[in-house]
C-alpha cells in the first residue's frame, strides 16, 4: 500500500529560494516549504521590510503564523505580533497586515485554503492558494535556472 511508503521527511530550508511575491510586491519575499493539494494547505515563510503593508484579505481556511523577527499587526486588531508569538486565524477571518517599523519581519505560516485579496470596495483583486504558490515557485525556478524540488512530496 502507498501509505506504507510515506516516511518522515526533513527539509533543508537553505536549498529553497526566496521568491518575490509578484505581482503584489517585489519587496515581500516568500520561501515555499510544502504544498498539500489534498488538504489545500501550504507552508511558507514570509519576509517583508519593516514598513510593509499588504492588501486586506479574507481567509477561507485557518492560518497559523509564528513570528521569527520584527513586529507586525492587523489594522483590525489591537494586538501586536513579535518574535516568538503565534497568531491563530480562524476560517473566514479578514484583515490587513502591517509591519511596525521594527526591522525586517519574518513569519512562518501554515495556511489552509484561499487567501482572497480585496480592494477598498470589497472587490476581489486576487486569490492565492497552494496552486498559485506552486505556479509562482515553478516559474521562479525556470526563470532562474533552478532545479525545482517536489514540494508536494510527503517524504522530502
Amino acid at each position: 500500500m502507498n501509505f506504507e511508503n510515506i516516511d518522515t521527511g526533513c527539509i533543508d530550508l537553505e536549498s529553497l529560494p526566496w521568491i518575490p511575491f509578484t505581482p503584489y510586491s517585489p519587496e515581500v519575499m516568500l520561501k515555499y516549504v510544502k504544498f498539500n493539494p489534498i488538504t489545500d494547505e501550504m507552508i511558507v515563510f514570509l519576509k517583508a521590510p519593516g514598513d510593509m503593508e499588504m492588501p486586506r484579505h479574507h481567509h477561507s481556511g485557518t492560518v497559523i503564523a509564528y513570528t521569527l523577527t520584527g513586529k507586525w499587526k492587523y489594522k483590525e486588531h489591537d494586538w501586536t505580533a513579535g518574535p516568538n508569538t503565534v497568531v491563530y486565524e480562524t476560517a473566514s477571518s479578514e484583515h490587513t497586515p502591517v509591519a511596525l517599523n521594527q526591522g525586517e519581519v519574518i513569519v512562518f505560516n501554515v495556511i489552509v485554503g484561499d487567501l482572497v485579496y480585496l480592494d477598498d470596495n470589497n472587490n476581489v483583486i486576487a486569490i492565492e492558494n497552494w496552486k498559485t504558490g506552486m505556479q509562482r515557485y515553478l516559474k521562479f525556478c525556470e526563470d532562474n535556472g533552478i532545479e525545482p524540488q517536489d514540494l508536494t512530496a510527503f517524504n522530502g
